[in-house]
C-alpha cells in the first residue's frame, strides 16, 4: 500500500478498509463457498453483535474451534469486532491437548460448528454453536478494539510440560502485514490457505492478503498430496502467493522443483532454508520471487526476511534477511553486549512485532521478554534462544539453537514438554527425549524407563492421545533405568549407542519377499536409517511419521507408477500390507489397459 493511504491502526480498520475499497471481489473461497469482502463483512458483523449479546467485550478471549473453511474468517473477524481476541485452536488435536490449551487461554467463551457444544461444554466457557447462516440480532454499536488491545492468542511448546499461550495485540500483527519489507500482494492475486488457524503462518496468509484485496484459498493440507497434485492444485485454483513450511519446501525442491513455477510470490517460513533447495527451485524455471522468512511466533510471525535472488554452487546457507520496518534485531553475547560482525551470538527481537508476554506464566515472561536497551523509548526485546551473526552489509544468518528446543516439521517441540508427557503413563517413571537424523528429516526418540509390563505400542498409543501429532516420537526405546554418567548426568552419548544399537534382526518369516516388498524395504531403509525393515514391520513403530509418508507416496507414484492415497499408509502402515495395497491396484490399473 502506498504510504499516502489512510492508515488503519486495528486488524478490523486493516479489512473493513479493504472491504470498502473492493467490495465485491472475493475474499475467500473453500471448494464449497465463496464470500466476497462484503459480505465476509457483513456475516462478520452479525457474529459480533450476537457475541455483544453473550457479554463478549473488549480483552475477552473466545475460542475458534473449527476445521479450515471460510467459516474460520467469519468467525476470527467477528471475534475482532466485538472487541475480544481470538484463540487458535487446531481442531485435529488430541482433546486433551486441545482442553488444556483452551484453559491456559482463560477463554470467556468458544465459538464452534454445530454439534460441537456437548463435547466442549465441560471445559467451562460458553459455547457458542454458530454458522454465519444463522439468525442474530441486527449490529449496533460494538466496542472496536485499539491498537494496543489483544487480537490473538497463540501457543508454543512449553519445556515445563505445558504449552505457553501469549497474546498478539493488534498493532502486533498490523506492523507485520503491511509491512514495506515484506513482498506486496496485490488485489488480484489469490494466496493459498494450508496452515493451521494455530500456526503462525497463518497470519500471512490472512492479513497479508485482507491488507491488499487478494483471495484466499483454502486448499488440502499439504501432507495429503503428492507433488504432482500439489502442483495441478496450484495452477487449478489459479494460485499466485504461497507460503510455504520449510520443509515442505525444501522436500518438494528436492523431489519436483518445479511445483512452484507458476507462482508469483513464494515465501518460505517455519525453519532452515536449504541453499540446494533454493538452487533447484530457481533453476527450474521459477519466475516469481522467492523469500525466507524469520521470525520467533512471540515476534509476531517474521521479524525479518530475505529476497532469494540467486544462490551460488559454493553457497550452503541462505540468509534469514534484513528486519522489517519497525523491528530490530541484535546479536548479543551471556551479557546482552553486542559481538564483533560476523561472530556468532543469541538472537534479541525488539521493536513494533513483540508480543505481551506469556499468560500465567509472570517468571518466564520476566525471563524471555527483557527491557531493550538500545531502545530510547525502554521498550522490551525478545530472548529467541536462537544463535545467529550479522554479516558486513547487515544482513542476518541463522547458525542454530541454544538450547534443546527442535523444528519437528516447522513447529517448535521443547523436548522435555514430551518427557514430561510420556513419563505420566502409569506404568513410566521417567522419559528422556532426543531429536535424530538430518535437519531435514527430524525426528523424536523417546528412551523410557518403565515396568516391564509395557509396551512400547502402548507408549505410542497413549502419546497419541496426548499429544500433537509432530510431537509424537518417532520410536520409543523401554528401559529397566536411564543411565547416568560419571557425573551423575542423564548419559545421553550412552543413550544415543543403545540406539544405534538396536538394530532389529529379521527372523526368515519376516523377511520381505517378493518385488513390491523388496522394493519397499528397501525405501524404508533410505528413509528412516540403516536399521533391517521386516515385512511385518510397523511404518510408525520403527520412525516413520506424514511427512515421511509423504514422501514415500511421491516415490512410489514416479518409480512404480502408483498413486496411492494420501491415507493409504495411515491405514496400511504394516509394510507387507502396504506391499499388497500397491499390487493390487497395479493390478487393476493392468486390467483397466488390457
Amino acid at each position: 500500500m502506498s504510504d499516502d493511504r489512510e492508515r488503519p491502526s486495528t486488524l478490523v480498520e486493516l479489512f473493513e478498509t479493504t472491504a470498502a475499497r473492493h467490495p465485491d471481489r472475493n475474499a475467500v473461497s473453500d471448494g464449497e463457498q465463496t464470500l466476497t469482502y462484503r459480505e465476509l463483512s457483513a456475516r462478520s458483523d452479525v457474529l459480533a453483535a450476537h457475541l455483544a449479546t453473550r457479554g463478549v467485550g473488549r480483552e475477552d478471549r473466545v475460542v475458534v474451534h473449527r476445521p479450515r473453511s471460510s467459516e474460520v474468517f467469519v468467525a476470527l473477524l467477528g471475534i475482532l469486532k466485538a472487541g475480544a481476541t481470538y484463540v487458535a485452536v487446531d481442531v485435529r488435536y488430541p482433546d486433551k491437548r486441545r482442553d488444556l490449551m483452551i484453559q491456559r487461554s482463560e477463554a470467556k467463551a468458544i465459538v464452534t460448528e454445530p454439534g460441537w457444544g456437548a463435547r466442549l461444554s465441560h471445559l467451562g466457557p460458553e459455547v457458542i454453536e454458530w454458522h454465519s447462516t444463522a439468525d442474530s440480532p441486527a449490529p449496533g454499536d460494538l466496542p472496536l478494539p485499539a491498537p494496543e488491545n489483544g487480537a490473538c492468542v497463540l501457543f508454543t511448546s512449553g519445556s515445563t510440560g505445558v504449552p505457553k499461550a501469549f497474546v498478539l495485540e493488534h498493532r502486533n500483527l498490523l506492523a507485520f502485514a503491511r509491512n514495506r519489507v515484506m513482498p506486496q500482494l496485490l488485489p488480484t492475486d489469490r494466496t493459498s490457505q494450508i496452515a493451521s488457524v494455530s500456526f503462525d503462518a497463518f497470519h500471512f496468509e490472512t492479513w497479508c492478503s485482507f491488507a491488499y484485496g487478494a483471495e484466499i484459498v483454502v486448499m488440502p493440507a499439504m501432507a495429503e498430496l503428492l507433488a504432482s497434485d500439489v502442483k495441478r492444485e496450484l495452477e487449478d485454483r489459479r494460485i499466485s502467493v504461497m507460503i510455504a513450511p520449510t520443509m515442505a519446501f525444501n522436500h518438494l525442491a528436492r523431489e519436483s522443483p518445479e511445483t512452484f513455477a507458476g507462482l508469483r510470490v513464494l515465501q518460505v517460513g517455519g525453519g532452515t532454508m536449504l541453499a540446494s533447495a533454493c538452487r533447484d527451485v530457481l533453476a527450474s524455471g521459477f519466475r516469481g520471487s522467492l523469500w525466507n522468512l524469520y521470525g520467533p511466533s512471540e515476534t509476531t510471525t517474521g521479524c525479518s526476511v530475505a529476497h532469494i535472488e540467486s544462490v551460488g554452487p559454493e553457497d550452503t546457507s541462505v540468509p534469514i534477511g534484513p528486519v522489517l520496518d519497525g523491528f530490530s534485531m541484535y546479536v548479543l553475547d551471556a551479557d546482552r553486549k553486542p559481538v564483533p560482525v560476523g561472530e556468532v551470538g543469541e538472537l534479541y527481537v525488539g521493536g513494533v512485532g513483540v508480543c505481551r508476554g506469556y499468560i500465567g506464566q509472570p517468571e518466564l515472561t520476566e525471563q524471555r521478554f527483557v527491557r531493550d536497551p538500545f531502545a530510547e523509548d525502554g521498550s522490551r526485546m525478545y530472548a529467541t534462544g536462537d544463535l545467529g551473526r550479522q554479516r558486513p552489509d547487515g544482513v542476518f544468518e541463522y547458525v542454530g539453537r541454544a538450547d534443546d528446543q527442535v523444528k519437528i516439521r516447522g513447529y517448535r517441540v521443547e523436548p522435555g514438554e514430551v518427557e514430561r508427557a510420556l513419563a505420566q503413563h502409569p506404568l513410566a517413571r521417567e522419559a528422556i527425549v532426543l531429536a535424530t537424523g538430518e535437519e531435514l528429516d527430524l525426528r523424536l526418540v523417546a528412551f523410557v524407563a518403565a515396568d516391564s509390563a509395557l509396551t512400547d505400542g502402548e507408549l505410542l498409543a497413549y502419546a497419541e492421545r496426548e499429544l500433537p501429532e509432530y510431537m509424537v516420537p518417532s520410536r520409543v526405546l523401554l528401559l529397566p533405568r536411564i543411565p547416568d554418567n560419571e557425573n551423575g548426568k542423564r548419559d545421553v552419548a550412552a543413550l544415543r549407542a543403545l540406539l544405534a544399537e538396536d538394530s532389529r534382526q529379521l527372523s526368515p518369516s519376516d523377511l520381505p519377499s517378493g518385488e513390491t516388498e523388496t522394493y519397499l524395504a528397501g525405501l524404508w531403509r533410505e528413509f528412516l536409517g540403516d536399521e533391517p525393515v521386516g515385512a511385518t514391520h510397523d511404518f510408525y513403530a520403527v520412525g516413520g511419521n506424514s511427512l515421511l509418508a509423504f514422501r514415500i507416496r511421491q516415490r512410489v507414484a514416479k518409480e512404480l507408477g502408483v498413486s496411492i492415497p494420501f491415507n493409504a499408509i495411515l491405514n496400511h502402515p504394516v509394510l507387507r500390507d502396504l506391499a499388497a495395497l500397491i499390487d493390487a491396484q497395479r493390478d487393476t490399473a493392468d486390467r483397466q489397459v488390457s
